[in-house]
């Protein structure tokens, strides 16, 4: 072949590129509205998706996560810094710069802590609850766009109750639009799902917009936006500033880990794809570090972005590269005519992506194999859409805990009896009047020992050993679930063994895995237990108790 090589494109790039091209005309009037919502200069939301996407694309871990603008954020920003600077000044726009960059410094801090074991503690469950709840709140959001009529509330509750208030104020021709809008995208989608349907929808309606002059009609556009690479810079702020500025860098800094992990992580789930939540964490940081450097406001993970990208066919990094670029040759050469650009429009197109955020299947199949997982999945979802997203993730981290808790303060006994010919020993639900064979009980206990289960472990072998329809000699525990033992276990276990050991019982314990053993170790207890009765294998526990228990009975007086 010579000394060149046939350049051989994946076929997925050409989704990728045509994806990418879909989120520059969907998405660059979002982040221009989260410009407002920080309070910034419009042209600064651009620049959240020029350098800081690109270096989230080229460093991070996810494939699908689009890291720019944010309303979570862009809120904080707004609310906590208005009281630093006035709205709109210089100094108030450094600050927000500084913000970002003391960002970027704590999340490298988490990077090198390896903090990104937090999405570890989000269940599929809670996920789907979370998902759906961002994807309810990002629907009502997007109803006073579409109707036209003016809302200035944050909270979904009161931005419903100001719809509803002002009704009478809806633009008939706006709702006209919106409609056309999710019909004709839901249309495309369904006949043709590769279709850019986003981007004709847009480019289409800013021609018809500026020659039928809606805005004259009173259909809201986006208006005039600056244009130019970003200025680059250090913000340099007083150090009394810096510490009023960490409570806020911190609040922001927690939504970007959680939120951004959440998002990843559900759409890594949905297409089984690796994830390294720290990679990620390298790849905010960078993101952070060029916002700051740019002169925006600090960038997040996004979940109606990403969910943007994946419905507009997104398979890679490609697509977050390609927005990035055709961002700045928009920046450059192409802000005049996004001006023309009807405000319900935009949001018609928010709104479908947030429709496909509620995974209502997925509920449905949750609540039929798991309906106490599926009201998990519900109060995550009603926490976000009442209290906001950074509730709804502390909830959902919570949720899954405790649903992990519950399950190992409550796990599954069972006692091993013959079954068949060939005796094979059988899992039965422990209870009392169960046993393996007259005087031998094999019990098994499904989950590690800890302060909040050792109790129940010392109560349910003492029940075996009471209720047993024969006098109890001995009691083999079979350990393959149990790897772990804390202190306060150990210590409930020690007292177990005294109380068996009054009472004439001897306790076995099989499959003991090394870790399990070097615990027991750890804790003093194999010199209760006796080194004797411990196995690496069940049969061989089995065999060493049977064979006791045959001793004992024979040195037994006869009655």
């Amino acid at each position: 072949m010579g000394p060149f090589r046939r350049i051989v494109i994946p076929a997925t790039w050409r989704s990728d590129i045509l994806a990418g091209m879909s989120l520059t005309f969907t998405n660059i009037p979002q982040v221009l509205g989260y410009a407002r919502i920080a309070a910034m200069p419009a042209v600064t939301g651009l620049y959240t998706v020029l350098l800081p996407l690109a270096g989230f694309a080229l460093f991070g871990s996810s494939r699908h996560l689009v890291v720019a603008a944010d309303s979570a954020t862009a809120a904080i920003l707004s609310g906590s810094l208005s009281a630093l600077a006035p709205i709109g000044s210089a100094h108030y726009i450094t600050l927000v710069s500084a913000t970002a960059l003391t960002v970027a410094g704590l999340l490298l801090v988490a990077r090198l802590f390896r903090l990104g074991f937090l999405a570890d503690f989000l269940s599929r469950t809670v996920l789907v609850g979370f998902m759906t709840g961002v994807g309810a709140q990002i629907m009502i959001a997007m109803l006073h766009e579409l109707m036209g009529v003016q809302s200035d509330a944050r909270t979904p509750l009161r931005q419903l109750v100001q719809i509803f208030g002002n009704l009478h104020q809806a633009n008939g021709l706006s709702i006209c639009l919106a409609a056309a809008t999710i019909g004709v995208i839901f249309l495309l989608n369904r006949f043709s799902p590769r279709f850019p349907a986003a981007l004709c929808v847009v480019v289409g309606s800013i021609v018809l917009s500026k020659y039928a002059r809606l805005s004259d009609l009173g259909v809201s556009t986006l208006g005039p936006v600056s244009g130019g690479l970003p200025h680059f810079g250090v913000p340099l702020i007083a150090w009394s500033e810096f510490v009023s500025l960490l409570p806020i860098a911190a609040s922001c800094v927690f939504v970007i880990i959680t939120q951004s992990a959440a998002t990843s992580r559900s759409f890594a789930t949905r297409f089984n794809e690796p994830l390294d939540e720290n990679k990620d964490l390298k790849g905010l940081w960078i993101a952070n570090t060029a916002a700051a450097l740019c002169g925006t406001f600090t960038v997040n993970g996004s979940p109606t972005q990403t969910a943007m990208a994946v419905r507009s066919g997104a398979h890679s990094q490609i697509a977050q590269l390609t927005f990035s670029a055709l961002t700045l040759l928009v920046l450059l050469f192409f802000t005049g005519p996004l001006q023309y650009l009807p405000q319900c429009v935009l949001a018609a197109i928010v709104f479908i992506v947030a429709i496909g955020m509620v995974e209502i299947r997925t509920l449905f199949a949750i609540r039929r194999e798991s309906p106490g997982e599926f009201w998990l999945a519900l109060t995550t979802a009603i926490v976000v859409l009442v209290s906001g997203v950074e509730q709804g993730i502390l909830l959902a981290i919570a949720l899954s805990l405790f649903r992990h808790v519950r399950h190992s303060y409550a796990p599954h006994t069972a006692v091993l009896q013959p079954f068949g010919t060939n005796g094979t020993l059988e899992s039965v639900p422990a209870k009392g009047g169960l046993e393996t064979q007259p005087g031998l009980i094999v019990f098994r206990f499904c989950a590690d020992l800890f302060y909040a289960n050792s109790a129940r472990f010392s109560r349910d072998i003492l029940t075996l050993v009471n209720d047993a329809p024969h006098p109890v000699r001995c009691i083999v525990v079979e350990c393959s679930p149990v790897t772990d033992i804390d202190y306060s276990a150990a210590e409930d276990l020690r007292s177990l063994l005294e109380n068996l050991n009054l009472r004439g019982v001897r306790m076995f314990f099989g499959r003991v895995s090394p870790e399990l053993k070097a615990d027991m170790n750890r804790h003093r207890l194999i010199g209760v237990i006796g080194v004797e009765n411990l196995f690496e294998e069940l049969h061989t526990a089995l065999a060493s108790a049977r064979q006791w228990l045959s001793q004992s009975e024979q040195s037994s007086p006869t009655p």
